[in-house]
């Protein structure tokens, strides 16, 4: 077995590309090496893969096979991005369907840290808030893991958003009918508040939260049986009209053995019922976490459309979480970005502004690659035309 030990080999000339991925490269002198599975040596090493990978998403590509032209056929591509020598398609869709998983998580919980060091926090007051949701990823038929329905593939996302930083935190993959519920409690650390949508009502898993001492604000159905232990004053003037501590379900059946609180609020005709074991918030600030759910929403929407994480690049599990992983690298590289260069948070404007200084950087690399040093002329060249 050989291992690859380079650490931080490339020394990438493009200011703007370098610039934003220094919070990455930073992490590459501890991430573990990847290892060859034969007696050859690596044909792209980890560092490669992932300024390739990163690159795939900023630019959004279409495909892998778009990727691997660009790679060939783009000057900059070539020379800040691609392995010294290049890389074939087979060998590179070989690498990213085999190795990699280990050192991108690495990466991004490396980058997780760092973002969560560095990004100011938009909701403290309501505590450290976390977003949970699962996002649907069309497979093909030959996906045969991504078992979904019968003549459909698809594979799962199940994701923590981190509301307060508006970045992802934690990540899980599975195949599509997978049950949503039970990755909760893998997301969630003891002291969060996983913030949920009704589908992933269970009262058994709301005493199982308390039990770990993970908090929850979930919506749940209006018709659930609530048997009142305590009931709370209204504020009037509020959206806010019910505020009860509670036994949710049916005695003997499904209730609930610890009590929760139930929040009841409404935005023009439309009631909204809030569990949650939050009470040292007020009811109104409970109706507003629930509302900031909406925010992964957001996220997935963004992800998907901008830096087209579900155009597959990879068939096997083990490389589509390569390629998850690799688009979440890429958010929290921009997230990180766009705060300490203009104090903002992601949105595509500014993407595409670091697009278009990537180009601009690139195009006067290659005008400077014709300007003859002083005291030489190169034969064959314009010098007029090389300095215009």
């Amino acid at each position: 077995m050989i291992k690859n030990f380079v650490r931080l080999g490339r020394k990438l000339t493009a200011k703007s590309f370098a610039r934003f991925l220094k919070p990455a490269r930073k992490r590459l002198n501890t991430t573990p090496p990847l290892v060859s599975n034969g007696d050859r040596p690596l044909k792209m090493t980890f560092e490669d893969q992932l300024n390739a990978l990163i690159y795939f998403h900023l630019e959004g590509h279409e495909s892998g096979r778009d990727l691997i032209q660009s790679l060939e056929e783009n000057d900059f591509a070539r020379q800040e991005v691609a392995p010294e020598g290049g890389i074939k398609k087979s060998s590179f869709f070989e690498i990213l369907s085999t190795r990699g998983l280990e050192q991108l998580a690495d990466v991004y919980n490396g980058l997780m840290a760092e973002a969560t060091k560095t990004l100011p926090k938009g909701y403290a007051h309501l505590g450290d808030l976390q977003a949970i949701d699962g996002s649907l990823v069309d497979a093909v038929l030959s996906m045969t893991w991504a078992e979904y329905r019968d003549g459909s593939k698809k594979a799962k996302v199940h994701l923590g958003f981190d509301i307060n930083r508006g970045v992802p935190s934690r990540v899980f993959l599975s195949e599509g009918k997978a049950d949503e519920r039970p990755f909760v409690s893998r997301i969630l650390e003891p002291g969060q508040t996983g913030v949920m949508d009704r589908y992933y009502q269970c009262h058994r898993d709301f005493d199982l939260w308390q039990g770990e001492g993970k908090h929850f604000v979930c919506r749940i159905r209006a018709n659930t049986r609530k048997t009142v232990i305590e009931q709370h004053p209204i504020v009037p003037g509020t959206h806010v009209f019910y505020d009860a501590v509670c036994l949710l379900g049916t005695k003997g059946k499904n209730q609930t053995e610890k009590p929760v609180r139930v929040v009841g609020y409404r935005v023009g005709k439309k009631s909204y019922w809030i569990a949650t074991d939050r009470h040292d918030l007020l009811a109104e600030d409970v109706a507003a976490a629930y509302k900031l759910r909406w925010n992964i929403e957001i996220f997935f929407g963004w992800w998907k459309r901008h830096l087209k994480v579900y155009h597959l690049i990879s068939r096997t599990q083990h490389g589509l979480m390569v390629q998850i992983l690799a688009g979440l690298i890429t958010y929290l590289l921009l997230a990180i970005y766009c705060h300490e260069e203009y104090g903002e948070k992601v949105s595509i404007k500014r993407v595409r502004e670091l697009r278009h200084k990537i180009q601009n950087e690139a195009a006067q690399m290659d005008l400077e690659e014709l300007v003859p040093q002083p005291g030489e002329i190169q034969p064959g060249v314009d010098l007029a035309l090389a300095t215009t």
